[in-house]
This record gives structure tokens, C-alpha cells and sequence, in this order.
């Protein structure tokens, strides 16, 4: 009984000496990842992806992600070139594009990324005024990721992008800033303002200016239109007295001498000698006579029964 539990033991252990020895021989690495070999510590290089076979104890292996990845900075206070303080946190994206010289190279890379970051920060926003960096948020990432990417090079890591999120310039400076925005905002409103005040005195101008003009079309119309009725009236008028003779114009002046007699004035000025005016009127009066004559003295002519 004791022969059958000790050989028991001696299998489980030799199993679990075989998987030990297997998952050592075999490795298997996936397309994102990178195996970093060493040979008694002397590195042979990368292997992978897919299954890679290694020698237990003489051969090491450091596992390596090609993944692109992101470091995030927390806020750091930085002075501009014009002595003004500012806190900003950003994030630094990368990839390794050379995993044994990443693994040889440096030991933290997180850390390493994070204080060079920093202190790069803060040379780069050294040089910068306070509004262009308020500004300038694009220059400023190409200029952050160049000079972080010169020393990552070395280590076998690309920086891919880098993004600053937040700038928190000092309290006063807000204040400042609020002032200067609403100032700014009063402005375009006064100019949008009076630009609508000028176009609409100009709109009404231009309206006046075209209603003067048509009313001087109108009473130049109205003056043409008059006119023409005034000649077509003395047209007429020309027409008509044109054949009056003078005993119609005797019989007028009579008409007239008695209106004027049934005035109250007792004083007229006649613009002609009297004779002349009532000439016309003897001259009528002497033709009226021989024909009431030969009336009266025409034989009256027998009636037969």
C-alpha cells in the first residue's frame, strides 16, 4: 500500500516536472507581443510572433508589448517667459517599435517617460508667453512630441502623439481674462449694433430718396397733365368765341354792366372809352328797327269763309 502511494507521488511529480519543462521549451507569442532573448545573458535578439522554443536555464526570455500606449502626466506648474504660472497636464501616446533595445536600454520606461515629459514641459512652456500658450495648444504638442521623441528614440520607443488636456492659468489671470472677454464681447456688440443703426439710416435715406423722387415724377405728371388740360381748355375756349359775332359779345357786355350794377360799388373803371362799349350795342339796335318796320306795316291778307 505504501509502494502504490509513494509511486503515485513520484508520477505527479514527474508530471508536474514535464509541464514545467514544456511551458519552458514552448512558448507561444502573440502578434502584439515580442520574446527578448538572452543566452547565459548575452542577448540574441527578438523572437515572435507565434511558437517559440527556448532551452530551460540557459536560455531567458523578457516579454515585450508592441501595443501603442498612453502615459498620462499629472498637472505641473510651469512659468511662461512672461513670469506668469501655469498648471498643465497632458498625455504622451508611444509605441515600441525596438523591443531588445527597449529592454536593454532603460530600465522604467513609465517612469523615465513621465520625468522626461515633465521636465521637457516645463523648458518648452519656459520660452512661450502666457498667450500663445493659451493659443497655441497644436504648436505646442508637435514641439513637446519632437523633443520627447529625440530622447525616446534611443530606447527603441516612437512617441506617437502627444496631447496637453487642460491649461489652469493663475485666479487673477481668469479674472483678467473674463474682464478682457466681456470687453471684447461689448465691442462686437456695439459695432453689430451701430453697423444696424448705419444700414438702417442708410435704408431709410435711400427710401426717402426714392419716395422724393416719385413724388416728383408725380407732380412733374400732375404739372404736365394740368398743363395739357389747360390748353385743351383754351383750345375749346379759342374755338368756341371764334364764332360769336358781335351781338352776342354786345349782349356779354350788357351782362356784364349788370352785374356790376347789382354790386355795391359806386365806382367802376372800365379798361375802354364807354362809346366804344356801347357801340355795338346802338349798331344792334339800329338792325333790330327796319325789320320791326317792315313786320308792322305787311298788308294783312283776307280770311275767305
Amino acid at each position: 500500500m505504501f509502494e502504490d502511494f509513494g509511486g503515485l507521488i513520484f508520477l505527479i511529480i514527474g508530471l508536474a516536472i514535464g509541464l514545467w519543462l514544456l511551458f519552458s521549451i514552448v512558448h507561444i507569442v502573440r502578434e502584439y507581443e515580442r520574446l527578448v532573448v538572452f543566452f547565459f545573458g548575452r542577448l540574441q535578439g527578438s523572437r515572435g510572433p507565434g511558437i517559440v522554443l527556448l532551452i530551460p536555464f540557459v536560455q531567458q526570455a523578457v516579454k515585450v508589448d508592441l501595443r501603442e500606449r498612453f502615459l498620462e502626466v499629472p498637472q505641473q506648474t510651469c512659468i511662461t517667459k512672461d513670469n506668469a504660472p501655469i498648471s498643465i497636464d497632458f498625455l504622451v501616446y508611444s509605441k515600441v517599435f525596438q523591443p531588445d533595445v527597449t529592454v536593454t536600454a532603460v530600465v522604467d520606461f513609465t517612469g523615465a517617460s513621465q520625468a522626461l515629459a515633465a521636465t521637457t514641459l516645463r523648458a518648452v512652456i519656459g520660452d512661450i508667453p502666457l498667450d500663445d500658450v493659451l493659443a497655441k495648444r497644436e504648436e505646442i504638442n508637435h514641439i513637446l512630441r519632437a523633443k520627447l521623441d529625440e530622447v525616446t528614440e534611443r530606447w527603441g520607443v516612437k512617441i506617437t502623439s502627444v496631447e496637453i488636456r487642460e491649461i489652469v492659468p493663475p485666479r487673477d489671470i481668469q479674472d483678467a481674462m473674463n474682464r478682457q472677454m466681456s470687453a471684447e464681447r461689448n465691442r462686437r456688440a456695439n459695432i453689430t449694433e451701430s453697423e444696424g443703426t448705419r444700414q438702417a439710416t442708410i435704408n431709410v435715406a435711400e427710401g426717402d430718396k426714392q419716395s422724393s423722387i416719385l413724388r416728383a415724377e408725380g407732380e412733374r405728371q400732375s404739372q404736365i397733365l394740368r398743363a395739357e388740360g389747360y390748353a385743351n381748355a383754351l383750345q375749346t375756349i379759342f374755338g368756341a368765341a371764334s364764332g360769336i359775332d358781335e351781338k352776342t359779345m354786345a349782349l356779354q357786355y350788357l351782362e356784364a354792366l349788370k352785374s356790376l350794377a347789382a354790386g355795391e360799388s359806386t365806382k367802376w373803371i372800365v379798361p375802354m372809352e364807354l362809346s366804344e362799349l356801347t357801340r355795338p350795342i346802338t349798331a344792334a339796335m339800329r338792325e333790330m328797327r327796319p325789320a320791326a318796320s317792315t313786320v308792322v306795316d305787311q298788308p294783312r291778307t283776307p280770311q275767305v269763309e
